[in-house]
């Protein structure tokens, strides 16, 4: 492949991933070579590479007739993002406050939680920014398989966040209820500010998510 069409490809694989990530190409639909180079203005090879890159992630699949679609959002894959992710932000959460760390954290957490903010108006950039909110958490693991797993799965949170948001999650309640958290990490208190994570973005997060199949509530 040429550079040329090396970059053209690496064009096409970030416009149909964001496209995909921010549900402008929702779970379900279907794809077809026609319709992407059609809408992205290029020929067919470097959509082609771009598709296949997104086959190999996960987020394009293809069935026996070669139709291609993007991938689902189950129930199950829902449930286990966050089961995923209230194992390991819990651990996270507790050993901040047991290693002492909560002053720190809290600042560090309320830099990413300014970025949540400032883009409240963009459901997909502020989906962004709480990802690496939480991604700030379990930086208190070190451990790096863990933000493998969580790296890994990437697509998948952001997709499942925005589903919960469009589904009954509220982004202005949200962000102050973290501000809420935050206050409380300053002052040691690791039971209200754990109850704020649980309930906020595990419980209803994931509750709002599963609504996914009755129909989207408009934010």
């Amino acid at each position: 492949m040429s550079e040329k069409n090396a970059s053209l490809a690496d064009q096409a694989y970030e416009t149909i991933k964001r496209n995909i990530l921010n549900l402008t190409y929702p779970p379900g639909m279907i794809l077809t070579e026609a319709m992407l180079t059609r809408e992205l203005g290029m020929s067919r090879s470097p959509v082609r590479t771009a598709i296949q890159m997104l086959q190999a992630e996960g987020l394009i699949v293809s069935d026996y007739y070669k139709s291609m679609t993007v991938r689902e959002i189950t129930d199950k894959d829902i449930n286990e993002i966050y089961q995923l992710r209230e194992l390991l932000e819990g651990a996270a959460f507790q050993l901040i406050f047991t290693t002492g760390r909560y002053e720190e954290y809290s600042y560090r957490i309320e830099e990413k939680v300014v970025r949540m903010f400032a883009v409240a108006g963009d459901l997909y950039d502020w989906e962004i920014a709480d990802t690496a909110m939480h991604m700030e958490i379990i930086s208190i693991l070190e451990n790096d398989r863990i933000n493998r797993i969580y790296e890994n799965n990437l697509s998948e949170l952001i997709r499942i966040g925005q589903y919960s948001i469009k589904n009954g999650m509220r982004i202005p309640k949200t962000n102050e209820n973290l501000k809420k958290m935050i206050a409380y990490m300053r002052k040691g208190n690791y039971e209200k500010a754990y109850e704020i994570l649980r309930s906020d973005h595990f419980y209803i997060g994931r509750n709002s998510a599963l609504k996914k199949h009755e129909g989207i509530i408009e934010q």
